[in-house]
């Protein structure tokens, strides 16, 4: 399907705990984003927000159960413009390590690891910490790289290509707090919660949705996870 730059702003609605701030900050940026678990609001989105908090069993429980998989692959697959938010951006790796080993959408390559307490360095990594931009991409500009976004993790992603990091963030590890390849992008903090940065990146995202100019799209890394379908 091509772009369809008219449509609307859809956040998928399955249970996220973080979905009404999420909408929240859309609105305040001017969006009229729409909050949906039916498939077809996604098929016809023209950009598409995946929120959440939790775990990684229970967001994947809850996309399998509202048939929203198919529709979420499908909609990425498409090329049009795709937000993940925290567990919207564990959720597009192959696996996590939580629970015992949870499979993921496996749109991104790369698995989710927990962080490991150290001096100075509590689990959950919970407040404010700084992203430090490894590239230019849309959904940034006019953010400098440096500022100081809000976290709220036990788990990060790791990936075996550097190139699918946009940002990095330090907390015992230095990993990638934000991503981005073709008309994907994600972000492990939390831009409603993150003062007027978040609020631009989130503007940012929808200008970058409207105005057409979105590469893709991604070929996904690896299938989705048994049964999702």
């Amino acid at each position: 399907m091509p772009a369809n730059s008219s449509g609307p702003i859809v956040i998928v609605d399955y249970d996220a705990g973080n979905l009404r701030s999420v909408a929240r900050a859309l609105v305040h940026v001017g969006a009229e984003p729409v909050v949906s678990a039916d498939p077809d609001d996604i098929d016809r989105a023209a950009a598409v927000v995946l929120p959440g908090v939790g775990a990684a069993a229970d967001t994947m429980h809850n996309l399998i159960s509202r048939n929203l998989v198919a529709p979420l692959l499908a909609y990425i697959q498409s090329g049009r413009p795709f937000l993940g938010v925290c567990m919207g951006l564990q959720a597009l790796f192959e696996s996590s390590d939580e629970g015992g080993g949870q499979q993921c959408l496996g749109v991104l390559p790369g698995v989710v690891r927990q962080f490991q307490p150290g001096p100075g360095h509590k689990v959950p990594h919970m407040g404010w910490n700084t992203v430090d931009w490894l590239r230019d991409h849309p959904v940034t500009e006019g953010i400098p790289s440096g500022s100081a976004f809000y976290f709220v993790h036990s788990f990060y992603p790791e990936i075996p290509d550097d190139s699918l990091a946009l940002g990095m963030t330090d907390y015992g590890v230095r990993f990638p707090s934000i991503v981005a390849r073709d008309n994907v992008v994600a972000t492990q903090f939390h831009p409603e919660k993150s003062s007027d940065d978040g609020l631009r990146l989130y503007a940012n995202f929808v200008r970058w949705a409207r105005s057409g100019d979105v590469p893709g799209p991604l070929v996904a890394a690896a299938g989705p996870a048994g049964g999702s379908r």
